[in-house]
């Protein structure tokens, strides 16, 4: 094991062909707060930082980027040393990335299955208190990062390997059928990480937790009332015991709205193996 410390899921960046088409959806059904970035890109707020997720227009090959939070400029010079001992080529970001990100510092390199991996520190503040796009209690977040992403994989095994054994993450607990996964997490949040293994690269969905389950309830009815395709109903996970549903997001892939999400305790955690996802509900729609 190394000395690299990934602290949580600091920021999503992601494309749509158009990405003010997620403006209504995440201000008037999730409730985060949309504030237009330079030229096309939305920056969603979800606390009292800038940004936690950036939609950019999809302009080729430009794909996503998950932003994994370090604590300062010397961790990220730690972590860039790790990776390159490993023999993964690390690349510092621009003047520009960095801008756009509103961070001090970041690196990035590509994981085994070609996701885009930047580690960060120093994410600025927002300006001003974060105003929720609807009535909400607000977002778990924090430490605990702002949730988690469940990444699809052509193969488990070299991209577990990657996060455990390079970046430091620990394994939550793991499925061998009816698919292979892996959930690993960073800080107490049962999983700030997934990884699926189903043969392709590409973001299966990513997750938010809110403070009151009622929140959660009033989002499912507004999906509904907006006409927006629930992807998974209501339902209880029965890993990290969220009670959640899936909408299909503007950008096609899912996002999951959540409450009650389970901490990890490291000193007691056991990993063990999962033969159900969900203790009720979630049915594919």
């Amino acid at each position: 094991m190394g000395t690299m410390d990934v602290q949580s899921l600091g920021y999503l960046r992601i494309t749509a062909e158009d990405p003010h088409n997620w403006a209504g959806f995440a201000s008037h059904v999730l409730g985060m707060e949309a504030i237009p970035g330079d030229g096309d890109v939305l920056h969603l707020r979800m606390d009292d930082r800038h940004h936690r997720i950036a939609i950019e227009p999809a302009n080729g090959s430009e794909g996503f980027s998950y932003g994994w939070e370090v604590a300062d400029a010397a961790a990220l010079d730690v972590a860039a040393g790790e990776l390159e001992a490993v023999g993964v080529a690390v690349t510092a970001g621009t003047k520009t990335e960095l801008e756009s990100r509103r961070v001090a510092g970041m690196i990035h390199c590509l994981d085994p299955a070609g996701h885009r991996v930047e580690l960060f520190c120093g994410a600025d503040g927002g300006d001003g208190e974060f105003t929720p796009g609807r009535d909400i209690s607000g977002f778990k977040t924090g430490e605990l990062g702002l949730g988690h992403v469940v990444l699809m994989v052509p193969e488990l095994e070299p991209a577990v390997r990657f996060y455990q054994d390079v970046l430091g993450f620990r394994v939550s607990d793991y499925m061998l059928a009816p698919f292979k996964a892996t959930f690993l997490h960073t800080n107490p949040r049962h999983h700030s990480l997934a990884l699926l293994e189903v043969g392709v690269s590409a973001l299966h969905h990513f997750m938010v937790e809110l403070d009151d389950v009622d929140d959660v309830g009033r989002g499912y009815d507004l999906v509904q009332a907006e006409g927006i395709e629930v992807a998974r109903t209501l339902g209880r996970h029965t890993n990290d015991r969220m009670i959640s549903f899936y909408a299909r997001t503007p950008s096609g892939f899912e996002l999951e709205y959540g409450w009650g999400g389970y901490l990890v305790d490291d000193a007691s955690w056991e990993p063990c193996e999962l033969t159900a996802t969900s203790s009720w509900g979630h049915t594919p729609a």
